[in-house]
């Protein structure tokens, strides 16, 4: 096989793992500092895909303005589920709180098929991202070059905000221990609010930049936060760094598990997943909780 094959479906893994990382990195981020599995994650990202169509086919608006507006909706969304319904579950049962993230999953799919109804629909891609570039003799998507980009662009930006931000001093600081943290006078239920609404935020943000790449459906959300999970268990649940790498190794292995297995490609990273949580269970970047 040609030096330019194989290097267009390394670039589809990359856009593909940029893609899982940014999922994940919103279910990690929950999970690292609230201690919440959210399964509906997967139907805010659906969410912002069916925003990013209203707004950009039926409001006739600019793609640009689709990024800015769809992910602020889903933040909202996000931060009524954990204000009127997440709250009242902390400190109980984990079960319960998977239960009812499962139940907005049925909440979410059923009032967008309501809206937009059941059918498969499509966005276009930015006016300038809408063309093709030269690789090696071979065209490749620009808009896919931009998704490459924005992966570990929107991930450095998640690593300083945890890193040099009051805001993310506080969330370290709960993530380490709530009940220090309430003690030394910080609002605990603010900061979780604000917390799930940055993962809706990146959910919304992932589901307007996968609109031109996949089509829009209802069952979209299902689909993309079983690999999301795998990625945040490969890397670690709660750990940032480990879901790029998760997500890059997941990446490449759908693309190129394609070439070497076709029928038993889906099978790989449930086999991935299974070795890990075999031999490190906490994941390769994750820490043991005590």
């Amino acid at each position: 096989m040609s030096i330019s094959t194989l290097t267009i479906f390394f670039l589809n893994g990359l856009a593909n793992g940029m893609l899982l990382f940014l999922i994940a990195a919103g279910l990690t981020l929950i999970f690292g500092v609230m201690g919440v599995l959210n399964f509906a994650h997967g139907s805010l990202y659906m969410l912002g895909a069916y925003l990013t169509f209203w707004i950009v086919g039926q409001g006739q608006l600019n793609f640009w303005l689709g990024l800015v507006f769809a992910p602020v909706i889903v933040a909202l969304v996000g931060g009524a589920m954990e204000i009127c319904c997440l709250r009242r579950l902390y400190g109980q049962d984990v079960s319960l709180q998977l239960l009812l993230t499962f139940a907005f999953v049925l909440l979410i799919n059923d009032a967008v098929r309501l809206l937009w109804g059941s059918a498969p629909l499509t966005t276009p891609s930015p006016h300038f991202f809408s063309g093709t570039v030269q690789i090696f003799g071979q065209t490749y998507p620009t808009y896919n070059l931009l998704i490459i980009i924005l992966g570990p662009l929107v991930g450095m930006g998640l690593w300083l905000l945890l890193k040099f931000t009051r805001f993310g001093k506080v969330m370290r600081a709960a993530a380490a221990d709530r009940i220090m943290a309430g003690a030394l006078g910080i609002n605990v239920p603010r900061l979780f609010t604000g917390v799930f609404m940055l993962g809706a935020w990146l959910g919304g943000v992932v589901g307007v930049l996968a609109a031109p790449l996949r089509t829009i459906s209802p069952a979209m959300g299902d689909n993309v936060i079983i690999e999301s999970f795998i990625v945040a268990v490969i890397g670690g649940l709660g750990s940032l760094p480990g879901s790029l790498v998760g997500a890059l190794i997941i990446g490449q292995l759908n693309s190129f598990g394609i070439l070497i297995a076709p029928r038993a490609q889906v099978a790989f990273p449930f086999i991935l997943m299974a070795l890990v949580l075999l031999f490190r269970p906490q994941g390769l970047f994750g820490k043991v909780r005590r």
